[in-house]
């Protein structure tokens, strides 16, 4: 049985103010015309479908499309989709027991006091049955209000028991959807800026939790990799949604499951309307036309200039040569002696120094007296400062 496996398409979003909806629908046609080729029997969908819980009228018209384009295919493929943290559950479910007349099946809410189950679709093959689980996005709260979860206090914990509820059958193969944040033995799989992860490891699964699947069609994560040695995937996002991106090649997952054990993985290239591109070099290395040619200047740029003298409004010339230019920088040898001395000054400033200086950044204001001595106490109590 052949998948595509696709996750985190955030429809809607943008980039540095740049709306990507244009880019979105040149990608999805370009996946709808791979799907049209290489015929997978199931498309699965691993959450992040939009950029945010009330997506824009425009974001919800762009989906609209892909989704009738895709019930259009003669023989086309299943759809299993869940719902992902950028989703809102209630939103995507919305009309869903109509589209699973379409083959369209779309579970937006996560299993709770009113749902507990971990909802199946069945599909089959010349060598048997596949069980695909559905598991949107969930946080422990979600899994506490089940009776019988109430000892639930980890992300983890939550996974193994939503797992240990659902019977696997040894002579199935097993798939699940999900969109969570898995890790193998403490080691994190490579993000991006564009992530959104919880501070301090809550929100870890270590991949143990799922080891009974036989394939695990994950989201989250916006780069195309394996998590540890088994059957976790991330298939990364279809574009690139930051300047930590550049440099990626994106793709579709394609996943052949033949007998139990036996599960092939190919990425796809997809090719955007628009890359993302980190370049750099004097303002007029950048803005000649030898270079201007050497690729895409519509492409979405991050720019460092090199010049040791001062410009006169350099962002302007980029602005003209580069249309899509998300930001730009200065490092020369002055930059580089002012950013070391920066450094130089952090290194000799206290613990208390450092997070008195933290504080004003958030809040805008000083600590007042009675606020530094309660840190002072904490510092202490630690062992934070030693002086």
């Amino acid at each position: 049985m052949k998948f595509f496996h696709l996750s985190d398409l955030h429809i809607g979003k943008q980039l540095h103010g740049f709306s990507l909806i244009e880019d979105q629908k040149y990608i999805l046609n370009q996946i709808l015309g791979l799907i049209k080729e290489r015929r997978p029997d199931a498309l699965l969908v691993a959450g992040d479908i939009y950029d945010k819980s009330a997506p824009s009228a425009e974001a919800v018209a762009v989906f609209d499309e892909f989704l009738t384009e895709l019930a259009g295919i003669q023989d086309g493929p299943v759809v299993c989709m869940v719902s992902g943290n950028h989703d809102s559950g209630e939103r995507l479910s919305y009309g869903s027991r109509l589209f699973a007349e379409h083959k369209i099946h779309i579970v937006g809410n996560a299993p709770g006091k009113d749902d507990p189950e971990v909802q199946k679709i069945m599909l089959a093959d010349e060598e048997g049955e596949v069980a695909v689980y559905l598991l949107p996005f969930f946080r422990p709260s979600y899994i506490r209000e089940i009776p019988g979860m109430e000892e639930v206090k980890s992300y983890e914990d939550a996974m193994r028991a939503l797992v240990a509820g659902v019977e696997l059958e040894d002579d199935v193969r097993n798939v699940l959807v999900c969109h969570q944040f898995f890790t193998s033995s403490g080691k994190e799989p490579e993000r991006s800026d564009s992530e959104i992860i919880n501070v301090g490891g809550q929100d870890h699964i270590d991949v143990s939790a799922v080891a009974a699947f036989d394939y695990v069609a994950a989201g989250h994560i916006h780069r195309p990799q394996n998590i540890g040695p088994g059957n976790v995937r991330y298939c990364g996002s279809p574009l690139k949604y930051s300047v930590s991106e550049a440099g990626w090649e994106k793709s579709v997952t394609e996943v052949v499951l033949g007998r139990r054990g036996d599960v092939t993985v190919e990425k796809i290239p997809l090719v955007p309307l628009h890359d993302v591109r980190k370049i750099q070099g004097t303002l007029a290395e950048l803005t000649s036309p030898l270079v201007l040619a050497a690729a895409d200047p519509e492409d979405y740029v991050s720019v460092v200039l090199t010049d040791e003298e001062d410009l006169y409004e350099p962002g302007q010339a980029l602005i003209r040569a580069y249309p899509r230019l998300l930001e730009w920088r200065v490092e020369n040898s002055r930059t580089r002696h002012e950013m070391q001395d920066v450094i130089l000054k952090e290194e000799k400033k206290s613990v208390l120094e450092l997070f008195g200086d933290f504080y004003e950044q958030m809040r805008g204001v000083l600590m007042n007296e009675k606020q530094a001595e309660v840190m002072e106490k904490v510092v202490r109590a630690v062992g934070g400062d030693k002086e």
